[in-house]
């Protein structure tokens, strides 16, 4: 933060300047074209038949000097900005780190993870819609994605289309097809959506609301027991249609948001319904390493310093902590209360017959002849009967 910082104030100090020098170019240059101008006029108006008098020689030198002055001193402002300008530049080498081999880890591409590098970002491509850029990556690359494995990305880009249009049919269709499914992840989608249908027919007016009605008693009726207070509101704002919503207590129906808002949600769901994520991997890793890069770039910084080089190199685990934020928390995180170690893939935690949890490596150091004591409880029991949890 405090890099960016330094850059900015550079770059302010270029926008200032640039702000003032480009204001005093423009009345120095108007104020020249108009002096030029008069003694133009006045050149003409005496005649191109007749000798310029020493007085008229003399206003004219003065003009010419007053130009070459002007210039000089432009030339003198641009030469000073260019100066602020390279100092811009040389407060982002000062700042920034351009080397980051120091904290990279070449292995993840290796081998068969460079598939699944690929895998991660021909699914982003298709998830943003870029189809023919997702084609030639897979041309390029080799990759071999299944018909299948492409489709859900096609009509999910097909009804976020639709939506971003402001229409609802697609999206009314596919929510209808997959009514069970959605029901039983407990998913309001479809009630949202026959919502801002009937939000649409009541912004045409008083003409339109008896479709209005009609359209709430056919649809909205499924609805009653899980939406029942948002039903009444959207019964009762119809008494304010004749003199405008945009007046009344429901003004809130016609918040353009309402669009915005529904395309998250059918996103949400419908990866939720089709077993993907809601946001691209891809996304998900550059973010998590565009927060975590500036914290690892310090603490490496600090562990060089301290001749602590071989701290860092050979666990697959970070040497601090690093908050990612709320978003990234995706599950819990088992901390094993005996070595006060934090599992991981290979030292996962186990749970006893007895229905404590600590860590594989806590339960190898335990056992004692082919025996193990739960050190919460007396239980003795076999290591071999502990379970692995997953969270």
């Amino acid at each position: 933060m405090e890099a960016c910082t330094a850059v900015a104030r550079e770059i302010e100090k270029v926008l200032t300047k640039f702000t003032s020098y480009s204001d005093h170019a423009t009345n120095t240059i108007t104020s020249l074209h108009n002096n030029i101008e008069s003694l133009q006029t006045e050149i003409d108006q005496v005649g191109g038949d007749k000798n310029i008098t020493d007085p008229q020689a003399s206003i004219l030198n003065e003009a010419m000097g007053r130009v070459k002055e002007a210039v000089t001193r432009l030339s003198s402002d641009h030469r000073d900005l260019h100066s602020s300008v390279s100092k811009v530049g040389k407060a982002v080498d000062k700042n920034f780190t351009a080397d980051f081999g120091c904290i990279s880890n070449d292995s993840v591409f290796s081998g068969d993870k460079q598939q699944l590098v690929n895998e991660v970002i021909c699914q982003h491509f298709f998830r943003e819609g870029l189809l023919d850029i997702a084609e030639e990556f897979i041309s390029e690359t080799g990759l071999e994605l299944q018909e299948e494995s492409r489709e859900p990305f096609f009509e999910l880009n097909r009804i976020l289309a639709a939506l971003k249009a402001r229409d609802l049919g697609p999206a009314l269709q596919w929510a209808e097809e997959n009514r069970e499914k959605l029901r039983a992840q407990n998913s309001s989608l479809e009630f949202k959506l026959h919502r801002l249908a009937y939000i649409n027919l009541i912004k045409e007016g008083p003409l339109s609301v008896p479709q209005a009605i009609e359209y709430a008693r056919v649809h909205f009726t499924p609805f009653v027991y899980q939406h029942e207070k948002v039903i009444q509101s959207l019964m009762g704002c119809l008494l304010y249609v004749k003199g405008g919503l945009e007046n009344s207590p429901y003004s809130d129906l016609l918040s353009p948001h309402q669009w915005s808002e529904i395309c998250d949600v059918f996103t949400r769901d419908a990866c939720s319904l089709l077993g993907l994520s809601v946001d691209s991997s891809l996304a998900v890793c550059v973010n998590a390493g565009c927060t975590a890069l500036p914290v690892l770039l310090n603490i490496k910084q600090v562990m060089q310093q301290r001749a602590v080089h071989n701290m860092w190199n050979t666990k697959e685990e970070l040497p601090i902590e690093i908050d990612l934020g709320p978003s990234s928390r995706y599950h819990s995180i088992f901390a094993c209360p005996i070595l006060r170690q934090q599992s991981t893939e290979t030292n996962p935690p186990m749970r006893l017959i007895c229905g404590h949890v600590i860590s594989r490596d806590a339960l190898n150091k335990l056992t004692t002849s082919a025996k193990l004591k739960c050190p919460y409880c007396p239980v003795e029991q076999n290591p071999a009967d502990a379970v692995q949890i997953f969270f």
